[in-house]
């Protein structure tokens, strides 16, 4: 089968059908065209061969409808996703998808076998295949939220790897899907998962991870803020501040205010201000946290803002 496709756009190319309709919108068109096909273990080159070549989307969740035949879909659903045959694990993974927005409750028992085959999918080297996989994780997300925590990991560190590609269709979507974990799952569960990732070697990945990160934190809100630690949160978001990539500092920054804004308003939130009320200022707290270096750059770009805040109002 002869695949073409156009990083521009949204769409792939291939022909298949499933109980009777072709998937996603297909136009049906067939072509002979040349091509290198195996004949007895041997290739014949620029054999004529008839290739189907058409033109499928990439449907956005709110565009998906529901299935027809749900148990005999679930039936087949990780035999599809374990197929050789790629047009067949992307009918799959689009059913996958269909079900955690129609069906939740009936996919629920097969998250433990199911998310190993769509990380899979995250690895294959076929875009087509790939996107769908980043699509179906996000939606994934939004169905079952802190129920996938404990399957959390392969998919996180896959789409931290998508996100930090050149192919930008497979990056944006994979930032997508990262911004949809950061706003399904509950961020006392996810930043931990989220922490290691902040020290990866590869810049790219910590810069996704510093904007996952710092997305996740007000969620938290103060008495999250409190459990999870505000001195540990300045110290991470201290480190990112001398990052190699501007995305990571800008997280970082943005983190800061966050936690300054927060801390001014409730200085209680540290356990050594509580012990200590003289280390009540943000200033002084900084300083009693962070090594003179880190604290100094931290004061900078909270009172840089501060000030351009008070000019600009």
């Amino acid at each position: 089968m002869a695949e073409r496709k156009n990083d521009s756009s949204s769409k792939v190319n291939f022909t298949k059908t499933c109980n009777g309709h072709t998937i996603e919108n297909v136009d049906e068109l067939e072509k002979k065209t040349a091509a290198s096909v195996c004949v007895n273990g041997s290739e014949a080159v620029n054999a004529g061969v008839e290739v189907a070549n058409t033109e499928v989307e990439y449907i956005e969740s709110e565009n998906l409808s529901d299935l027809e035949d749900v148990d005999t879909c679930i039936e087949e659903l990780l035999p599809g996703l374990e197929s050789k045959d790629w047009v067949q694990v992307v009918e799959s993974l689009n059913n996958v998808r269909r079900l955690s927005i129609f069906h939740r409750e009936a996919m629920h028992s097969m998250l433990g076998d199911l998310i190993p085959l769509v990380v899979k999918s995250l690895k294959n080297p076929r875009s087509a295949v790939c996107k769908t996989a980043i699509m179906t994780s996000a939606d994934i997300f939004s169905a079952y939220n802190d129920d996938l925590v404990e399957f959390l990991d392969p998919l996180l560190v896959q789409l931290l790897l998508k996100s930090s590609q050149d192919k930008r269709f497979v990056c944006e979507a994979a930032e997508r899907a990262l911004e949809t974990l950061t706003t399904s799952v509950f961020p006392m569960s996810l930043l931990p998962k989220l922490q290691p990732y902040l020290k990866n070697r590869n810049p790219r990945i910590r810069a996704k991870a510093s904007t996952c990160f710092s997305r996740s934190v007000p969620r938290l809100g103060v008495e999250g803020i409190h459990d999870y630690g505000i001195d540990k949160l300045i110290q991470v978001a201290a480190s990112q501040l001398s990052d190699q990539l501007p995305e990571s500092r800008e997280a970082a920054r943005t983190l800061l205010l966050e936690l300054q804004t927060v801390y001014e308003k409730y200085p209680g939130l540290s356990t050594t201000v509580s012990e200590q009320p003289e280390i009540s200022s943000w200033e002084n707290f900084c300083q009693s946290k962070l090594s003179p270096l880190s604290a100094q750059a931290v004061l900078r770009v909270t009172t840089v803002a501060r000030e351009g805040l008070i000019i600009g109002s």
